[in-house]
């Protein structure tokens, strides 16, 4: 047995859609990183369901028809603090994301209904937030534009798109692909970012600060 292999990442799903509920639960079951550890139609299924430690990821629909995702989100993270949030919604809930990051032990993710929720981006962002990172809805994040006259504004345009790649949840040697780059390429426009948008060696997690500027910093039209 290799002790190296990683456990699997163990997801929740709290979704009151019926159809969308049974295709997350399709999706999580097939692939081979994921544990699905249950699938929740409400507020007091999922607290039931799901108590403290028992899930490292939940997939949370902001509206359900007995009560607050939020509400329920926040609830069970204050009681898990290493517990991961992604949020689906069919509407853009992207600036709650910033919202909700001073009543959080850890910030959020965020996909919406209409867009992502597909085999490889579901598997992507799972992946990517459960290592920790910060992940935006990819279409969204690709419409999203810098305000005038925040630091985001001053990236060049490849600057800005490894900074939309790294919203999505792509990696490093996955973004140089996708734009062409070599993987060192990608790297320094990374430090390049950082050094724009103030972010040091202090900050925790780099990827996730920038994420959450470029979040706070531009608008969707």
């Amino acid at each position: 047995m290799d002790d190296s292999t990683p456990d699997p990442i163990r997801v929740g799903i709290v979704e009151d859609e019926d159809l969308l509920r049974s295709m997350l639960v399709d999706l999580a079951s097939t692939h081979p990183g994921l544990q699905l550890m249950g699938a929740a139609g409400g507020v007091s299924d999922a607290r039931a369901m799901f108590p403290p430690g028992s899930i490292d990821l939940v997939l949370m629909d902001v509206a359900l028809g007995d009560g607050n995702g939020v509400a329920l989100g926040v609830s069970l993270q204050r009681a898990d603090p290493d517990l991961v949030v992604v949020l689906l919604s069919s509407h853009d809930v992207m600036e709650l994301v910033v919202s909700i990051r001073s009543n959080v032990p850890r910030p959020w993710s965020y996909l919406s209904k209409r867009s992502s929720v597909t085999r490889q981006v579901l598997f992507r962002s799972i992946e990517a937030a459960a290592r920790g990172e910060v992940i935006l809805d990819p279409e969204l994040a690709e419409r999203s534009k810098p305000r005038q006259g925040t630091p985001v504004s001053e990236l060049t345009n490849a600057q800005l798109q490894v900074l939309r790649l790294v919203a999505q949840g792509f990696s490093n040697a996955t973004a140089a692909e996708l734009l062409g780059l070599s993987r060192r390429s990608v790297e320094n426009h990374l430090q390049t970012i950082y050094r724009i948008l103030g972010i040091t060696s202090q900050d925790a997690s780099p990827r996730v600060a920038a994420v959450l500027q470029f979040l706070q910093q531009t608008t969707r039209r």
